[in-house]
């Protein structure tokens, strides 16, 4: 039987940047994501504002006696706070298992020893969250805008409230990475999905339930930074130009959010990274 040469030869194939690796994490994981019925089934359901929403704009534009419905700046707003709760739930289903899923099958070992920084894992890990969660907040918000231009046939509600365009995407980011952050960083400590999912709920029901306690026993909503739904209402509120619903600073509440942003990068650091092995 002849045995064939198997001596180096020069690898021939197209080479990858080096810093493109994240985008491996993020593309599988998002195909992954889309072959699941029941996550398709969850975004479905995200989009049933959206559906309401274009009917209202369309019967206002079609129906002068129906003009009470016009969408307005506020409609905006009003969206993203529907939109709050299908957030909450596709942060659960998708980030919970995005690193503990990792950890359980002792993959960090393996993802870290190939040329991947931890910095690069993260971001794949964080684009799959990400993406998905800009498709239940502002695609529909952006395409909610568009509809107003095609059914009223002008763009004076555009040019009156151009600020909107710049306010979806803000508030859009500002709601996607503080949930996007929050969530790696909880999936980061532990080896179990579940127990992730368990406290990403807990802390957005004690800190928003603690919130309601004081304000209920002070008779104020200045401790509404002790809430970080609450104070991404806050900062929703400003950058949407409507009046403020509790009287915490906006201020206050952004630097709640950029502490809660930072402290889980520090926890991402501490706990991405390959293990050790010492012989």
């Amino acid at each position: 039987m002849p045995i064939h040469d198997q001596s180096y030869r020069r690898y021939k194939g197209a080479r990858e940047s080096a810093r493109s690796a994240w985008t491996v994490i993020a593309s599988s994981g998002i195909v992954n994501l889309i072959k699941k019925r029941s996550f398709i089934g969850l975004v479905i359901f995200a989009w049933i504002p959206f559906i309401v929403r274009a009917v209202q704009i369309y019967i206002s534009a079609n129906f002068p006696q129906a003009a009470i419905l016009a969408p307005k700046a506020e409609t905006f707003r009003q969206f993203f706070d529907q939109q709050g709760i299908f957030v909450f739930f596709v942060t659960i289903y998708i980030g919970a298992g995005l690193i503990a899923n990792d950890r359980k099958a002792n993959a960090l070992q393996i993802y870290l020893s190939k040329p991947l920084t931890r910095a690069e894992y993260i971001a794949g890990k964080m684009a799959i969250l990400v993406t998905f969660l800009l498709l239940v907040t502002w695609l529909p918000a952006m395409l909610l805008m568009l509809l107003q231009v095609l059914f009223a046939g002008s763009f004076s509600f555009l040019t009156s409230n151009v600020y909107l365009l710049p306010a979806i995407t803000l508030f859009s980011l500002v709601q996607v990475l503080v949930a996007a952050f929050t969530m790696l960083a909880l999936s980061s400590l532990s080896n179990s999905s579940r127990f992730v999912a368990v406290m990403y709920t807990g802390t957005v029901l004690f800190t928003e339930a603690m919130f309601n306690v004081l304000r209920g026993i002070m008779g104020t909503s200045s401790v509404s930074w002790l809430s970080f739904p609450a104070s991404l209402n806050q900062i929703g509120d400003l950058i949407f130009r409507v009046p403020l619903r509790y009287d915490t600073p906006a201020a206050v509440s952004a630097i709640v959010l950029l502490a809660l942003v930072a402290v889980s990068i520090s926890v991402l650091e501490r706990k991405v990274r390959g293990v050790e092995v010492v012989t």
